[in-house]
């Protein structure tokens, strides 16, 4: 197979080039840019002020008021991020506004032509997707210093303190732990084609560390984000508008499509890190229920072209699971079992995440006409429109079959 033979004769650098992939941060937007060149800086000034602006409740006169700019000045990756990443923070905020049930079904076309068309041009729905408010949502403190939480900070925020920060940051460093173990992946691969069980051991027992790590880092979110925060106020400014009562038809995106569209909010599903590894251990999530194959197919539209590009390249290449399989050599098939359990491991703390983020505090609301049917309707609602407990116990028991058992 031709891309196969692409990716593993090709040196990492290059694939890594082709495919926007940094062999430190992985799938994250390596030292995001600040700020975009004038007139766009009145996109950066309302994205950087929404807490206030909201408060006031300012922002929606704010964004009515703004020129349609075209996005032709706007030239370089980096800056198009950061153009996106700012409209859709605005696009939430401009939707959601306070968060109590007053909501906008139009997107004025002063934002939503150049938020839609600058979209397009990046491969991405317009709304506020993983890659924009985790991958591209961050600085250093000190530019020399450390990639620790102390050290960091993100560029825009919403409304509920230091919440957005907790949960963006920490999903970050989840993501830069597992992502260090990318750069293995083509001397991984190479291994196998060779069937050198040496280095695919070596290969092998790093990925495991790296998602080990990642798991340290997940539980770092208990000390950072408050759950009531995170389901009053910071997930009402994820949530999209596919399947949300509230927005039944979706959004109008004015001056750019004539009917509403639907898109879901942003999502962990959206990560391309733990697809990667799914894929490359051979763990097939569509042996499992079938919604949750479904969710995580369609959130690949969710994920940057190259990114899932990587994905589609990864499928082609040799199976790692295969080749284990065929060996009779039990520290290969233990380190392989590591990888797969380090994934379950992930996958049943995400589900704990989501019992305290969640559906504890839905279960806490008033049980008052409105508000409780809708903490009912929302009980296991993630960001991304799914539900958040039936689709990753379908994944964690998905991934759970993958183990290699001697029989």
């Amino acid at each position: 197979m031709e891309d196969d033979g692409i990716l593993l004769m090709e040196s990492p650098q290059r694939i890594f080039e082709k495919y926007h992939i940094d062999e430190e941060m992985g799938f994250a937007l390596p030292n995001p840019l600040e700020k975009l060149p004038p007139p766009y800086d009145e996109w950066i000034s309302i994205a950087k002020n929404l807490p206030e602006l909201i408060k006031k409740n300012e922002l929606r006169k704010k964004v009515d008021e703004l020129k349609i700019l075209s996005i032709d000045g706007l030239s370089g990756h980096k800056l198009q991020r950061l153009a996106r990443l700012a409209l859709g923070y605005i696009t939430m905020a401009y939707v959601w506004n306070q968060g109590d049930g007053d909501v906008r079904k139009v997107l004025p076309q002063n934002i939503a032509i150049p938020y839609c068309e600058l979209s397009e041009k990046l491969g991405l729905p317009p709304i506020l997707v993983y890659a924009d408010c985790v991958l591209a949502n961050w600085k250093k403190k000190d530019p020399n210093g450390p990639m620790t939480y102390e050290n960091m900070d993100i560029l825009f925020w919403f409304p509920g303190g230091d919440c957005s920060k907790g949960f963006f940051l920490v999903s970050l460093l989840v993501e830069l732990a597992a992502a260090s173990a990318i750069k293995v992946i083509p001397n991984l691969l190479k291994a196998v084609k060779n069937q050198d069980e040496v280095t695919l051991k070596k290969a092998l027992h790093y990925i495991a560390s790296c998602l080990h790590r990642a798991h340290k880092e997940f539980e770092e979110v208990h000390k950072h984000v408050d759950p009531s925060t995170f389901f009053k106020v910071l997930r009402i400014y994820l949530s999209g508008w596919k399947g949300n009562s509230k927005l039944p038809e979706g959004l109008k995106y004015e001056g750019f499509w004539e009917n509403p569209k639907e898109f879901a909010g942003g999502s962990a599903a959206q990560s391309s890190i733990f697809q990667c590894f799914d894929i490359l251990l051979g763990i097939q999530q569509c042996s499992g229920e079938e919604f949750a194959a479904e969710f995580l197919q369609e959130m690949r539209n969710y994920m940057p072209p190259a990114h899932r590009d990587f994905l589609l390249l990864l499928k082609s290449g040799p199976s790692v699971r295969e080749f284990v399989r065929s060996r009779d050599d039990v520290e290969l098939k233990a380190d392989y079992n590591e990888c797969v359990k380090a994934m379950v491991s992930l996958r049943k703390y995400h589900l704990k995440i989501v019992a305290k983020y969640i559906v504890i505090p839905a279960s806490q609301q008033p049980k008052n006409n409105q508000a409780s049917e809708e903490s009912s309707e929302q009980k296991n609602k993630g960001t991304g429109g799914t539900n958040a407990m039936d689709f990753l116990k379908s994944v964690r028991t998905t991934t759970e079959k993958f183990l290699l058992i001697d029989h």
